[in-house]
């Protein structure tokens, strides 16, 4: 069971319910992948909400990753999800405001309060 108060998201991938997590290593994983020098760059990046295919395989990849699962870019990017690409998406919006806060001041409503 996903535990939002340590950044976990839990998503149906393939009919299959997954933890998902952006540990430090699945961030540094991103950081290197979309050539973003620091977390500060990573987050302006998300923010911008312009995500390509591939940006949402390796975003859902690293999740699966942080959170102990083996799976490859390769095997994420054939998995089904409900609702298309708006279910990925959810997923990604998800994850990110479990990672980063939802940008409530003072942390209210933020998964990860300042």
């Amino acid at each position: 069971m996903a535990n939002r108060h340590r950044g976990e998201i839990e998503a149906l991938l393939d009919g299959k319910p997954y933890t998902l997590c952006l540990t430090l290593g699945a961030l540094a994983e991103l950081e290197q992948a979309f050539g973003a020098g620091d977390l500060v760059a990573l987050a302006e990046r998300f923010e911008r909400g312009r995500l390509s295919a591939r940006d949402a395989t390796r975003i859902l990849g690293a999740g699966l990753r942080g959170a102990g699962n083996d799976i490859g870019d390769d095997a994420v990017a054939a998995m089904k999800v409900d609702g298309g690409a708006a279910g990925v998406a959810g997923i990604i919006v998800a994850l990110l405001k479990a990672t980063f806060g939802d940008g409530a001041p003072d942390g209210e409503g933020s998964a990860n309060p300042r």
